[in-house]
């Protein structure tokens, strides 16, 4: 890579964290306990709007996995969710009624509280419908897996998004409020993803599963990403370039060993695929706030009119994370 194109990279991160600066004026607390913080907590960072039913289980699942405190954003809920969240005692709470799409999709809020409260900590960032999965999770908490990153000078930890389904229609199977969303959403696409390399960002790029062959079978190259690196050792000078597909200094992408080897990495099941999701799915469309006039949105609407049932011949029932190992979609690298 060039010069110039380096300097055009370091003159695009600046920009992005003065515009997440810029827009701290759009977030007013609702319940700030971060002063209250121990000196390395392991925090998660979401921004979200009308998720009341999601709520309980998505705190649940992650204290357990080891999440000291939760900073949410809220976007103009108005189902009880900003409410909620902050009754919590482990959750400072943000609300803005401002634009998310002119917030470069919440990333600018989500930055802003990063830089903040994030630095030189680990920083978990997430949607509501993502549970994160990595190796030996089940008997491991996350600051295990914080600490060997630690001791190898990892600050970056990747995820492939793993859209989960039910076998079936999914209005068939309603959602309770406290469900493990994995009850009812049981399988995955163990195939069907294709990847290259961002030469400019050095990322990889994932596509595939149900969301391809399903809502964008006529044009995959337009399917939604499935590579995030959610996990973070903070620092205020780093910055997410496109959600959390890719981030700046480009070094944080390099999550892959491309000389033969494997490093870590884990899977973020996706929820996505509930008897809520039609309903979700109108609403998000309706307001318009999503990247690319809401194309991934008017797919969806689209598919559901058509087949509202993602499970085919193909289609995996989720066990654990070793299966995941297997089927190559996530990798323990050297950690034993």
């Amino acid at each position: 890579m060039g010069l110039m194109s380096l300097y055009r990279l370091r003159v695009k991160r600046q920009y992005l964290l003065a515009r997440a600066f810029r827009r701290r004026r759009q977030l007013r607390p609702v319940q700030d306990r971060t002063a209250a913080l121990p000196a390395q907590p392991i925090l998660l960072f979401s921004t979200m709007r009308n998720e009341r039913i999601r709520l309980p289980y998505f705190l649940a699942y992650y204290r357990r996995l080891g999440i000291d405190h939760f900073l949410i954003v809220d976007n103009a809920s108005d189902d009880g969710t900003r409410e909620y969240l902050a009754e919590q005692p482990d959750v400072s709470v943000w609300t803005t009624d401002f634009s998310y799409k002119t917030s470069r999709f919440g990333m600018d809020w989500m930055m802003h509280l990063l830089r903040t409260h994030g630095h030189g900590r680990w920083c978990l960032t997430v949607d509501v419908d993502e549970f994160l999965v990595y190796p030996f999770c089940e008997t491991r908490p996350l600051r295990a897996l914080t600490d060997w990153l630690d001791s190898g000078e990892t600050r970056s930890f990747s995820a492939m998004i793993l859209d989960m389904y039910p076998k079936g229609a999914m209005h068939e199977y309603p959602y309770r409020e406290g469900q493990n969303p994995f009850e009812i959403a049981q399988y995955f696409d163990s195939g069907n993803y294709q990847i290259s390399r961002n030469p400019l960002y050095r990322n990889l790029w994932i596509q595939g599963g149900p969301r391809a062959r399903l809502f964008f079978s006529d044009r995959p190259k337009q399917a939604p990403a499935m590579n995030k690196t959610p996990l973070v050792k903070w620092d205020r000078s780093f910055a997410y370039v496109s959600s959390t597909h890719m981030m700046l200094p480009r070094r944080l992408n390099l999550t892959y060993d491309d000389q033969g080897g494997e490093r870590p990495s884990g899977c973020l099941l996706h929820a996505k695929f509930l008897d809520t999701f039609a309903a979700k799915a109108q609403e998000e469309l309706a307001r318009g706030q999503h990247y690319a006039e809401s194309h991934e949105y008017r797919a969806y609407r689209e598919g559901i009119s058509r087949e509202r049932d993602l499970w085919c011949n193909w289609s995996e029932k989720y066990v654990n994370w070793r299966q995941l190992e297997v089927l190559g979609l996530m990798s323990k690298g050297n950690w034993a």
